[in-house]
């Protein structure tokens, strides 16, 4: 008789209520248990670096998870708005949770950060381009995160990693590295990665890999203040949200 796997996709979506797991039709029952474990893994570790329960995980049962399906060609691991699912490739996607998670907070914060923002659009671009904002000290503490990545210290240039990152999208010709969504989500990359969690699943490369070389990850005394404001607004953000659990 077959054993069953002591972490598996089902036990995944209920503790942390997202509001669905998909896997690929390629995915075979080893992988796929496999993934589950890293998967776990990763999200447990994930919780304790935000130190905020599971509910902030899945936002609120909102988010929804792929795994080996629907990939895109080169991409490891992608975030869709409209669906608001995570998606991770099979055998390319570790590494990437902790980035594609970001992009689906920073997605979900939008229109609960600024009131004039559209269902598609992310908090860090709503920041960036000046929306109006509602106010909440949570909102505003985001905000300071934001401000941490994208300016200078003293808030009158845009920072050393925004001009790095615009730099590399003049250099290949595209416009990618330097989008505000994309520079916060390696900010909160280099954030948990700095936090030392167990899990390579999790996140991996804002230190030592071509990219992170580049400068195209947060660096130095920059590094420090964007970790510091990340700390701070998780931190009051787990508080809140145990609270409500009672």
């Amino acid at each position: 008789m077959k054993t069953r796997p002591l972490i598996n996709f089902v036990m995944l979506r209920r503790e942390f209520d997202f509001r669905g797991i998909e896997m690929g039709r390629w995915v075979t029952e080893a992988e796929r248990d496999k993934a589950a474990v890293n998967f776990h893994q990763a999200l447990q570790d994930l919780m304790q670096v935000l130190g905020a329960p599971h509910s902030l995980i899945s936002l609120r049962g909102s988010l929804g998870i792929q795994y080996g399906k629907g990939g895109r060609p080169g991409v490891a691991a992608h975030y869709m708005p409209a669906t608001r699912q995570l998606a991770l490739a099979k055998n390319a996607g570790a590494g990437s949770l902790a980035h594609e998670w970001f992009h689906a907070f920073d997605h979900y914060m939008g229109t609960k950060m600024f009131a004039t923002l559209g269902n598609d659009e992310f908090a860090s671009f709503g920041w960036i381009n000046n929306a109006v904002m509602n106010p909440h000290p949570l909102n505003d503490s985001l905000a300071a995160c934001f401000k941490a990545i994208m300016l200078s210290p003293d808030g009158q240039s845009t920072s050393e990693l925004f001009q790095r990152s615009t730099q590399a999208d003049r250099t290949h010709k595209i416009l990618y590295y330097a989008k505000p969504e994309e520079l916060a989500a390696r900010a909160f990359e280099a954030f948990v990665e700095d936090c030392a969690p167990h899990s390579h699943f999790l996140v991996r490369g804002t230190r030592y890999s071509p990219e992170a070389k580049s400068g195209l990850y947060p660096q130095g005394a920059d590094r420090e203040r964007i970790n510091q404001a990340f700390k701070e607004y998780f931190h009051t953000l787990g508080q809140a949200l145990f609270r409500e659990l009672g």
